[in-house]
């Protein structure tokens, strides 16, 4: 039972900094950035990249991240506000294709082959029954902490009262004084740059490749709006949820069912249990599970 546990909270992870940052945009830029879900596999290459020419794990992690955070806050300059004056389905689908041209980025310069950390091999950790690794615990405390912080950024500092100001009512916000334009800004990069650390913890547990991005998209973008898009904190309890039903599908044996002893469904039919949950949350709670800005996704 344990184990299962465990497996929900690696699978959150996977899932929970990108989500966040894809909410975290939404609420102030009102459109959802699918770029994002690329912004993590760019993070984690570039920080394998960075290793592999000598640079220590998290110093290249850090560059890999603040790397993407200007790719970013670029982006959004060059395409996305310029999209953004024209519509926010505009922008929706030009960050779709701004998604597949960072991918054929990866496939020209890194090729198809997947790429992983260099890191020491250590033998798993029996805590109540469950296996875990210790890169695994050092991803769910990184994940935790990056959280907290940008919790305390929200609610306990004067840009995160900008923030919030800017999400409620953008045009009362700039009226008052509020600079929204380096607001926006700020939480586009922001957002990139927890996307990128969470590719790189993904690939901390296993490995990246071209296709991560936009394996990652469907459950991060049902996290996000089963959270309540526009509201970046319950996306963490959004990407619990998926967690849980991916895990729950690859888990449950169907053996007793079927007359066997053990059958089990592949890995690959976990998305197929994020799409159920978009598809539902969007049929009954359109506006996520909770208080979010918007009134439909």
């Amino acid at each position: 039972m344990f184990q299962f546990v465990v497996d929900v909270a690696l699978r959150a992870c996977d899932l929970m900094l990108i989500a966040v940052g894809m909410s975290a945009v939404y609420s102030l830029m009102k459109f959802p950035n699918i770029a994002l879900a690329q912004y993590a596999a760019m993070g984690a290459f570039l920080a394998i990249v960075l290793q592999r020419a000598g640079l220590p794990l998290v110093p290249s992690s850090i560059v890999a991240v603040l790397i993407v955070g200007v790719v970013a806050v670029l982006l959004n300059r060059v395409l996305f506000e310029r999209m953004l004056a024209i519509g926010s389905s505009t922008a929706m689908i030009g960050s779709l294709a701004v998604s597949m041209v960072i991918s054929a980025i990866f496939l020209v310069i890194i090729g198809p082959s997947p790429a992983r950390f260099n890191l020491e091999i250590t033998r798993p950790l029996r805590v109540l029954g469950a296996r875990i690794t210790e890169h695994q615990v050092l991803s769910l405390g990184i994940t935790a902490a990056a959280i907290s912080v940008f919790a305390i950024l929200l609610f306990k500092t004067d840009l995160g009262r900008c923030m919030r100001a800017t999400a409620t009512n953008n045009l009362l916000a700039d009226a008052t004084g509020i600079d929204t334009r380096k607001t926006k800004t700020a939480v586009v990069a922001i957002s990139a740059c927890l996307a990128a650390l969470g590719g790189i913890i993904i690939t901390m547990k296993g490995e990246v490749n071209i296709q991560t991005g936009l394996d990652l998209l469907l459950p991060v973008f049902s996290a996000a709006i089963l959270g309540g898009l526009g509201n970046p904190l319950g996306a963490v309890g959004g990407a619990i949820v998926i967690a849980m039903a991916e895990t729950l599908i690859t888990n449950v044996n169907f053996g007793p069912i079927l007359g066997q002893d053990l059958v089990f469904l592949p890995a690959a039919y976990a998305t197929a249990g994020s799409f159920v949950i978009l598809v539902l949350t969007l049929l009954w709670r359109p506006r996520g599970l909770f208080i979010s800005e918007v009134k439909r996704v």
